[in-house]
């Protein structure tokens, strides 16, 4: 059986983000994620998470302006500050939250020229965020994203991710992999699940194309929820969708 979590940040958005944990409780969920806490004081998340019984179990550091078409933090050079006192934050909220993960964007490069630059300022700092949760036991992850959706976006593939582990080396760090994503950029998640699940770190989901729930796509849930079983693969896999229609009409998937 999968472990599966529900990703605060798109389903329920019907309630406020503080009132999305009893939604998911009451929807059979015992765990969740949120891609950024941080709107939300820390104790308040860690109050309800011990009301509902919930485990919180991935975060993302701060982004900046990412999601609003901008660069992001992890791979501007200019911007190592900004990113270390993201790191800093989150750590913050990690020592309360006790998260198995956190994630770190790579972010984007709109100048093509400075593209190798971005790169190896984002493995520097990448592993300076592996530095700060690993003394926590916290994983740290990083994942690809479809440039479709997210133009100049560095780090887009399987490959990529690969690559940066093997440079990188580090105890505690890991790849997430998002199914959604990669399925975006033409690759066969399941294939690459069953070839490198010891170093998956944790796993995201959604449909493709529309990024709504299973069943609005072209993908093989029934297909790749098995492949990740039989990958050996033992963490925790999270549903990060877009609801087509409301989010308790969008879970029959959980129950299938």
């Amino acid at each position: 059986m999968l472990n599966f979590t529900a990703n605060l940040s798109l389903l329920f958005t019907e309630d406020t983000l503080i009132e999305r944990f009893k939604a998911a409780k009451q929807a059979g969920f015992n765990a969740v994620e949120i891609q950024f806490p941080y709107d939300l004081c820390a104790t308040d998340i860690k109050n309800k998470l011990d009301e509902y019984g919930l485990k919180l179990v991935l975060f993302n550091v701060a982004a900046a302006d990412l999601l609003q078409g901008g660069e992001g933090l992890a791979c501007v050079p200019e911007k190592r500050d900004q990113f270390r006192q993201a790191v800093a934050q989150a750590v913050e909220y990690a020592k309360l939250l006790k998260p198995e993960a956190v994630n770190v964007l790579p972010g984007r490069c709109l100048d093509k020229t400075r593209l190798e630059q971005y790169l190896q300022t984002f493995k520097e700092n990448l592993g300076y965020a592996a530095e700060a949760f690993s003394p926590l036991g916290i994983k740290t992850v990083f994942e690809a994203v479809n440039t479709h959706d997210m133009p100049g976006f560095i780090i887009h593939s399987g490959a990529q991710m690969l690559d940066v582990l093997d440079r990188l080396n580090r105890p505690g760090l890991f790849m997430q992999y998002d199914i959604y994503h990669m399925q975006m950029m033409g690759e066969k998640p399941e294939t690459f699940i069953d070839e490198h699940a010891d170093k998956i770190g944790h796993i995201q989901f959604a449909d493709c194309p529309g990024r709504g729930q299973p069943g609005t796509g072209r993908i093989d849930f029934g297909r790749v929820f098995s492949a990740i079983e039989d990958s050996g693969y033992s963490g925790w896999v999270g549903a990060e969708y877009k609801p087509v229609g409301t989010t308790a009409e969008s879970l029959d998937w959980l129950t299938a």
